[in-house]
C-alpha cells in the first residue's frame, strides 16, 4: 500500500513538473527549434529569381561558402568577438570584485551607473560614439592635442572603432554576472590565503577568479554570442574591411534577396554559436563527474 502511495505521489509530482514546464517548453520549440530548422531546411534549398525559394535541394550554396572571401570575413567575425569578449572580462572582473567589495550604501549606485545605458537607445548610443570619434570630434581632437595620433588619422570606419564599441556596448552583459558571483563568495578564503602569504594579486588570481568561475562562464556567454551576430554596429561604424557574418546576412536578404545563401550563413553563424555552449555544458559535466574521494560510494 505504501508503494502504491509513493507511485501514485511520484506520478503527481511528475504531472506538475510537466505542467510548469510546457509553457517555456512550447516557448522554446515554437519561437526557437522550429525557425532554426527551417533556417537549415531554407539553405539546401535553390534560391529563386523573383527573391523567393526555389523548389527542390541542391548544396551548391553550401559548397560557395568554401570561398576565401567568406573564410576571412568568418575569421574577422571570431577575433573581434573574441577580442569583445576578453576587453569585457579584463574590465569586468576587477569591476565586479570593486563593486562586490564596496560599502553597501555605494553598491545600489554602482550597480544603477552599470544599468544606465540600457535606459538609452541601442542606435542612439552608436550615433553618439560616431560623434565622439568623428575627425571633428572631441576624442580625436584630444588624442591629436595630446600627440597619440597623427591630425590625419581617422578614428571611425575600421575594425578599432568596431571593437571599441562592441566593448562598450557588451560591458554592462559582462559586469552584472561576474558581481553576482563576486557577491556570494566568501571573501574569508581570500583573507585565509593573505594570511598564508599569499600575495594581493596572487590571492585575486588563485581565490576569488576561481571562486567565481560560474559568473565568469555566464558573462563570457552573454558576450561572446551576440557578438557573433553583430551587424548594425559593423554597419555604422565599421566599413567594408570590417564587416561581420551578420553584415552579410542582412545584405543577402535585404538588398540581393538569395534567401537561401542568408540561411546558410545563418546556419553556420548558428553553428559557431552552438559550439562554445555546447564545450561549456561538456566541460561543467566533466567537473561534476569528476574524481570522486576515497571511500564514496
Amino acid at each position: 500500500m505504501t508503494g502504491a502511495l509513493l507511485r501514485q505521489e511520484t506520478r503527481r509530482r511528475r504531472l506538475a513538473e510537466w505542467l510548469v514546464t510546457s509553457p517555456s517548453l512550447l516557448w522554446l520549440v515554437g519561437l526557437v527549434l522550429v525557425p532554426t530548422a527551417i533556417v537549415f531546411v531554407i539553405a539546401l534549398k535553390p534560391p529563386d529569381i523573383d527573391g523567393g525559394i526555389g523548389a527542390g535541394w541542391t548544396v551548391a550554396t553550401l559548397r560557395s561558402l568554401a570561398r576565401s572571401s567568406y573564410a576571412r570575413i568568418a575569421w574577422r567575425t571570431l577575433y573581434l568577438s573574441f577580442l569583445t569578449t576578453a576587453g569585457c572580462m579584463l574590465l569586468a572582473v576587477p569591476t565586479g570584485y570593486f563593486i562586490a567589495r564596496v560599502d553597501r550604501k555605494w553598491r545600489q549606485t554602482l550597480l544603477l551607473l552599470v544599468v544606465i545605458p540600457f535606459w538609452t537607445s541601442f542606435l542612439i548610443r552608436i550615433f553618439a560614439w560616431k560623434v565622439l570619434l568623428h575627425p571633428d570630434g572631441p576624442v580625436k581632437a584630444a588624442l591629436a592635442w595630446l600627440g597619440l595620433v597623427p591630425p590625419t588619422a581617422g578614428l571611425l570606419y575600421n575594425a578599432g572603432a568596431v571593437l571599441l564599441v562592441m566593448i562598450y556596448t557588451s560591458l554592462p552583459f559582462a559586469i552584472l554576472p561576474v558581481y553576482a558571483a563576486a557577491e556570494k563568495l566568501d571573501y574569508t578564503l581570500v583573507e585565509a590565503a593573505r594570511d598564508l602569504g599569499a600575495t594581493p594579486l596572487g590571492a585575486f588570481f588563485r581565490v576569488f577568479v576561481p571562486g567565481i568561475r560560474r559568473g565568469l562562464v555566464a558573462a563570457t556567454l552573454l558576450v561572446f554570442i551576440p557578438s557573433l551576430g553583430s551587424y548594425i554596429i559593423p554597419d555604422l561604424v565599421g566599413s567594408p574591411t570590417s564587416e561581420m557574418l551578420g553584415n552579410v546576412i542582412a545584405q543577402r536578404v535585404f538588398v540581393e534577396r538569395n534567401l537561401p545563401h542568408a540561411s546558410a550563413l545563418a546556419a553556420v553563424l548558428t553553428i559557431a554559436v552552438l559550439a562554445p555552449m555546447l564545450a561549456v555544458l561538456l566541460l561543467r559535466r566533466n567537473g561534476d563527474a569528476g574524481p570522486q574521494p576515497r571511500g564514496a560510494l
